[in-house]
């Protein structure tokens, strides 16, 4: 029985009818999973070898991908345009196209928001054999994620919310490093009042900055003030509210590590409004390196992230998975170095 016509592309739909299965069940077989009795698996192999039928692994494995997917949950900062600028700086160089979206953290909801929708994504990467998808400062679950295994698509994160599982590819900075060279700077400046203003308490990245905060300050016999580390999201307005906070405690802090450059952003411009000088009265130091850094007046001291390089690993290791090659880690870290500036000095 001939399952298509001559020079046309065999159907999961015309497997189905020649082996007397249903689609979703060729579909299983396609996509290698278990749960699909022995018999039915090899009539459908035979008849999908029988018709020349390659699924879109075995297509990605032969062949280079030329599509794939970067979803961020928001794309209004700096870090957010440096990270996509390094991933389509090696697009370009290995001549892929990128399919940008906004998730708004996969829009909310009970279940992290977005499911069905995400399950339609996927379906529909699949069905256009695109190589993958990276997800960049994205919170998940694990149902967003196994919308994306069942149908093994590689997906790799940047900078996640909240951990990802072992068998997902995760690309990061070395970001308690960093923080303990924040906190380290003005440690050795004099300070011992410091101040950190986070990122979303639960976010992986955040907490890695503050330990490395918290492991700074140890270190020098510095105990840690509960009431000098104020979590909030990684925007200006964070930076704003949470110099007010610290403001009103009864012992000032001398300095601020700020979880970001947005954060630090934040607190120039609420120093500035309530006539403190940075950094003759606040010493400040931010996180990421990006331009808003090097614009800030004074010059933001900073950590810097390889946020470029960052979006360039991602992708180069996203095509690496779609080949069906071997990772050596599903965690890459890259390193991050202090930048000191002009908003950082020794305490009156």
């Amino acid at each position: 029985m001939s399952v298509t016509a001559a020079g046309r592309k065999p159907t999961l739909a015309a497997i189905a009818r020649m082996t007397g299965v249903s689609t979703p069940t060729v579909s299983k077989v396609v996509n290698g999973r278990s749960d699909v009795a022995a018999e039915t698996r090899a009539k459908v192999l035979a008849a999908l070898e029988e018709a020349g039928y390659e699924s879109p692994t075995q297509r990605r494995a032969t062949s280079t991908p030329s599509l794939v997917d970067v979803a961020f949950d928001a794309i209004d900062s700096d870090y957010a345009s440096t990270v996509l600028n390094g991933i389509l700086d090696y697009a370009a160089a290995v001549d892929v196209e990128v399919v940008l979206s906004v998730t708004g953290s996969h829009g909310g909801g009970k279940d992290g928001g977005g499911k069905d929708d995400l399950g339609r994504k996927a379906q529909r990467m699949a069905d256009e054999d695109r190589a993958g998808i990276i997800l960049v400062t994205s919170a998940f679950t694990e149902s967003h994620l196994a919308a994306f295994r069942r149908r093994r698509i590689p997906v790799v994160v940047i900078d996640p919310l909240n951990p990802p599982p072992p068998d997902v590819t995760s690309i990061g900075a070395t970001n308690w490093a960093g923080g303990r060279a924040a906190a380290e700077h003005l440690l050795e400046l004099g300070h011992r009042r410091i101040a950190y203003l986070g990122g979303p308490e639960t976010a992986e990245c955040n907490q890695a900055r503050l330990h490395g905060y918290m492991s700074a300050l140890m270190s020098r016999g510095v105990d840690v003030d509960p009431n000098l580390v104020v979590h909030g999201k990684f925007r200006v307005e964070h930076g704003i509210t949470g110099l007010a906070a610290l403001l009103s405690r009864s012992e000032r802090p001398t300095a601020i590590f700020a979880g970001n450059d947005a954060i630090a952003v934040g607190v120039l411009r609420e120093a500035r409004r309530r006539g403190i000088h940075v950094p003759e009265e606040l010493s400040l130091v931010g996180f990421d390196g990006t331009a808003l850094a090097e614009d800030s007046v004074p010059a933001l001291t900073s950590v810097t992230q390889p946020l470029r390089d960052m979006g360039r690993t991602a992708l180069r290791t996203l095509l690496r998975q779609a080949r069906g090659e071997k990772l050596d880690s599903h965690r890459v870290e890259l390193a991050t170095q202090l930048v000191v500036r002009e908003s950082s000095v020794s305490p009156a």
